[in-house]
C-alpha cells in the first residue's frame, strides 16, 4: 500500500509532462499557423539613436542622448567580447540558433520547474522573444503578453537573421536609468567599450536586464553582486569557464557608481553634429587616443601656468589635410577656462609668428637668401621704428640668424620691401582668414602680429611651407568634400624657410634641428604661439587667457614652445625627417653669392635714428606702476612727454590712444595688470617708447 502511494506522485508527474509536451506541441503549431495574425511584426527600424561621433580609428569620441532622453547606442556581435555572447547564450538561450523564436524545450522545463516546486526557477523566454517584447512593450504581464510575445517573436526569425535579432537585444536590452544596450552599459559602468570585458563585467551585464531598476549596481550593488554570482553558478557547468576564472570573478568589485559617457574633442563633436543633424553616425578623422593624451596635456599645462589660463592644440597631417587632434580648450566643463570656447578658431594676435612667410616671400623674389646678410640696427620707416623685443640690436646678421632670433627690425626692413598688401593678399589666396583691425589698412605692423588670425589657419601655413609651398585645406569630418591644394609660395621658398627653422633655439630641455619651428608672443603679453613640422605632421599650439587679458611674462618660447616639443614627442617619438631639398636650392656661403644677394640693404623712407627729439619723461622705461581704483574703476596713469614737433600720436601697446598738439602730460586708462608698451611719435618720425609693468 505504502509503495502504491510513493508511485502516485510519480505518475501524476509523467502525466503532467506528457500533458505539458501536447501542450506545448499544439502552442508551437498554432503559434506558426497564427502568425501572419497579428499584423507584421517591428523590426525596430523606426528605432532613435544616440548620436554617436566616432574617431578616425573607430573609437568612440561623443554620443548624445536620444530624442527619448535615453542613452542607445546601436551594437552588434562584433560590438562585444565573444566571451559575452558565450556566456549570454548559456544563460539565457542555449539553443538560439536551433530554434525558430520559442523554444519548446526551455518553455518545457520552466512549466515543470514551476509545477514541481511551486516558483520559477528559470525562465522559457528566448532572445527572440525579449526582443520582441522590447520592440513591443506592454505595462500589464498576462498569458496574452506572453502569447503575443511568442508570435512576434516567430515573426522576427522569419524576417530577420540570427545575428540581427541579437543586434536588436544587445541594442535595446535595459540596463538601468536611462540606459540601453551593452554598449552604453558598458561605458557607464566600466567606462569601457565592451570589446574586452572581464569575466566579473561579463556576468553583471548578463544579469542586469532581468531585473534592471532592482539589480542597479549604482543604487544596489550587493543586488548587483548576488545576481552576478548567480550567473556565474548557473554558466560554471558549461565548461567555457575554468573554476579559477569563475572564483576570480566573483572577487571582482561590482562597480558603486556610474561613470560618465566618453567625452573626446567636444568642440569638433559639436561641429560635426550641427554639421550632420540628420545622421546618426558621424565619422570624424580625429584619433581617439592621441586626442586623449593631448587633452591631459593641455590639462596639466594649463594648470601649470596659472589658475585662468588655456591651451588650444591642433595636429594635422599636412600631405592629406587631415586633423588627427584638436584640443580646444583644456577643460569642456572649465567655466573659469571658458571651457565652451573653440580657442583653436578664436581670432587672435599672432605677435612674429607671421615672419618666416615675409622671409618667403623674399626669397621667392630673390631679394635675400638664407646666407645674404641683413642689418639689424635702429632705423625709422615714416613714424613707426621698430625695436627688437630685447630692446637691443645684433648689428649686421646672416638672413637665417635673423629669422631664428626673430630679429624685428630685418623682419619689417625685408616686409617693406616685399609690401603688405603683397603679404596679406598671398596668405588670404592660400585660404586663410585674416583680421585686421578696424578701419586699418595692411602696414608694417603686420609682419609683427598687427592682424587677428586663428591656431587652425596659422597651422595650415605652416603645414604649407612643411609641403614645400602648397597649402591642402583641412578637413576633419570624413563627409567633407576634399578641396584642391592652394599655393603658398615656390618650393624652393618653402625649403629655404623649414631649413632655417629647424635650426630655431629650442626651448629649454628640449633637443633642437629635429622639428621646424616658430614662437610668437602678441602685443602686451595676451598670447604666446608655437607652430612646427616635421616630415609628417604639422602642430599649432597657443596659450593664453580666454579673456585676452594680458599676463606678465607670457612668452611663446617659454609657455608654448614646451608644449610643441611634449606634443610631437606623443605623436610620434622621434619626429620624421623633413622633406628633402627641391631642385633649385642654391647651397652656398655669403661670400659664394650672387653680389646683389650677399647683402640686403632694403628700402629705408627715413635714415637711422639718434637720440630722439621727442621723449616720455614718466613713466620711465622698465618702471613698475601701481595701479590705483576708486571704486570698480582702476584710476588713469599719465604720460608726461617732452619735445618733439606738434602734432604728436600716442600709442598704447601699438594702438592708437590720442594725438595732441604738443608736449606735456596724457592720460590712458589701463585695463588690468601686465606689462604695457606706451610711444609716442611726433611729426617728423621722431619716436621714443617705454615699457612698463603695472601690477595691483
Amino acid at each position: 500500500m505504502a509503495r502504491r502511494d510513493r508511485r502516485e506522485p510519480r505518475r501524476r508527474l509523467t502525466y503532467a509532462a506528457i500533458g505539458l509536451l501536447w501542450c506545448v506541441a499544439i502552442v508551437a503549431g498554432a503559434l506558426v499557423g497564427l502568425a501572419d495574425t497579428f499584423g507584421a511584426a517591428p523590426l525596430g527600424k523606426s528605432l532613435s539613436y544616440s548620436k554617436t561621433v566616432l574617431g578616425g580609428d573607430g573609437h568612440l569620441l561623443r554620443a548624445y542622448l536620444a530624442p527619448d532622453g535615453r542613452w542607445r547606442l546601436p551594437a552588434s556581435r562584433t560590438d562585444v567580447d565573444p566571451r559575452f555572447l558565450d556566456a549570454l547564450l548559456a544563460y539565457e538561450d542555449k539553443r538560439f540558433y536551433d530554434h525558430s523564436g520559442v523554444d519548446p524545450v526551455a518553455m518545457m522545463r520552466a512549466a515543470y520547474q514551476l509545477l514541481t516546486r511551486g516558483e520559477i526557477v528559470s525562465g522559457g523566454s528566448t532572445i527572440s522573444m525579449q526582443v520582441a517584447r522590447l520592440l513591443e512593450p506592454r505595462r500589464k504581464r498576462s498569458l496574452y503578453a506572453k502569447y503575443r510575445q511568442m508570435v512576434r517573436a516567430v515573426q522576427l526569425e522569419r524576417a530577420l537573421s540570427k545575428d540581427d535579432i541579437l543586434s536588436l537585444y544587445l541594442t535595446l536590452a535595459p540596463y538601468g536609468g536611462n540606459l540601453e544596450g551593452i554598449r552604453a552599459a558598458s561605458f557607464a559602468y566600466f567606462g569601457k567599450e565592451p570589446r574586452r570585458l572581464t569575466l566579473g563585467e561579463t556576468a553583471l551585464l548578463v544579469a542586469l536586464p532581468q531585473s534592471p531598476e532592482y539589480r542597479r549596481p549604482d543604487r544596489h550593488p550587493e543586488r548587483a553582486r548576488a545576481a552576478r554570482n548567480r550567473v556565474l553558478d548557473r554558466i560554471s557547468g558549461n565548461g567555457i569557464f575554468s573554476a579559477q576564472e569563475l572564483e576570480a570573478a566573483k572577487a571582482e568589485l561590482v562597480p558603486s557608481e556610474r561613470k560618465p559617457m566618453p567625452l573626446v574633442a567636444p568642440h569638433a563633436a559639436d561641429d560635426a553634429n550641427a554639421a550632420f543633424s540628420d545622421q546618426s553616425i558621424i565619422k570624424l578623422t580625429i584619433r581617439a587616443r592621441l586626442q586623449r593624451r593631448l587633452e591631459r596635456l593641455a590639462r596639466d599645462r594649463a594648470a601649470a601656468l596659472g589658475d585662468v589660463m588655456s591651451a588650444a592644440i591642433v595636429v594635422v597631417e599636412h600631405e592629406t589635410g587631415r586633423i588627427l587632434a584638436r584640443v580646444g580648450t583644456p577643460d569642456y566643463f572649465d567655466v573659469d577656462r571658458a571651457g565652451q570656447v573653440d580657442l583653436t578658431r578664436a581670432v587672435r594676435s599672432p605677435g612674429s609668428t607671421l615672419k618666416p612667410f615675409i622671409y618667403g616671400i623674399g626669397f621667392e623674389d630673390g631679394l635675400v637668401h638664407p646666407q645674404s646678410l641683413i642689418d639689424d640696427r635702429p632705423i625709422r620707416f615714416g613714424d613707426y621704428a621698430p625695436e627688437n623685443f630685447d630692446q637691443t640690436f645684433q648689428g649686421t646678421v646672416t638672413v637665417r640668424r635673423a629669422l631664428q632670433l626673430s630679429l624685428n627690425v630685418p623682419a619689417v626692413s625685408l616686409l617693406d620691401a616685399v609690401g603688405p598688401s603683397r603679404l596679406l593678399a598671398r596668405l588670404g589666396e592660400a585660404g586663410v582668414r585674416l583680421k585686421l583691425p578696424a578701419h586699418e589698412t595692411a602696414g608694417l605692423a603686420l609682419g609683427l602680429g598687427g592682424i587677428g588670425i586663428r591656431l587652425v589657419d596659422l597651422t595650415a601655413l605652416y603645414a604649407g611651407l612643411a609641403r614645400q609651398g602648397t597649402v591642402a585645406p583641412f578637413y576633419e569630418q570624413e563627409a567633407d568634400p576634399r578641396r584642391p591644394a592652394r599655393r603658398l609660395m615656390e618650393p624652393v621658398a618653402a625649403w629655404y624657410v623649414g631649413d632655417v627653422l629647424r635650426g630655431a633655439p629650442p626651448p629649454p630641455n628640449a633637443l633642437g634641428g629635429r622639428i621646424a619651428f616658430k614662437t610668437g608672443t602678441s602685443y602686451g603679453y595676451r598670447d604666446a604661439w608655437a607652430v612646427g613640422f616635421d616630415g609628417k605632421y604639422t602642430v599649432g599650439v597657443w596659450t593664453g587667457r580666454p579673456d585676452g587679458a594680458p599676463i606678465p611674462g607670457l612668452l611663446g618660447r617659454t609657455a608654448a614652445a614646451p608644449i610643441l616639443f611634449d606634443v610631437f614627442a606623443r605623436l610620434t617619438g622621434q619626429p620624421k625627417p623633413l622633406a628633402p631639398a627641391p631642385e633649385g636650392v642654391l647651397t652656398a656661403r655669403t661670400a659664394q653669392l650672387p653680389p646683389p644677394l650677399r647683402h640686403f640693404a632694403g628700402r629705408y623712407t627715413a635714415a637711422a635714428t639718434g637720440t630722439p627729439d621727442v621723449r616720455i619723461l614718466f613713466p620711465p622705461n622698465d618702471a613698475a606702476v601701481a595701479l590705483q581704483s576708486s571704486g570698480a574703476a582702476i584710476d588713469p596713469i599719465a604720460i608726461k612727454i617732452a619735445g618733439g614737433t606738434a602734432p604728436l600720436n600716442i600709442l598704447v601697446d601699438g594702438m592708437p590712444l590720442q594725438s595732441v598738439r604738443g608736449a606735456g602730460t596724457v592720460f590712458f586708462a589701463p585695463v588690468g595688470p601686465g606689462f604695457v608698451r606706451l610711444t609716442v611719435t611726433d611729426a617728423l618720425g621722431a619716436a621714443d617708447s617705454v615699457t612698463v609693468r603695472l601690477q595691483p
